[in-house]
């Protein structure tokens, strides 16, 4: 295990924070299949819906359906959820 003196190595808290802010995604969720996709990171929730059509007209081509959207500020964990019964 290395050990990092955060002082020493420029650490820099303010850029750190900066980082873990939360930024504007597009939440996609389909019933066919069950998934939820996140798009982005966007900088303002404009920008996440100037792009939103794109995604849906590309889930539709692969045959996804019962599509719903939302536009949120958020950190997803994973860009697509795969829900499996």
């Amino acid at each position: 295990m290395v050990s990092i003196d955060r002082k020493s190595q420029g650490f820099n808290s303010a850029k750190f924070n900066k980082r873990e802010i939360k930024q504007w995604w597009v939440e996609v969720n389909t019933d066919v299949p069950r998934c939820t996709y996140y798009f982005g990171p966007f900088n303002t929730s404009q920008e996440a819906r100037e792009h939103q059509a794109g995604y849906v007209e590309d889930l539709i081509e692969e045959g996804s359906g019962q599509i719903t959207l939302n536009i949120k500020k958020c950190r997803p964990q994973a860009l697509t959820i795969e829900v499996f019964y």
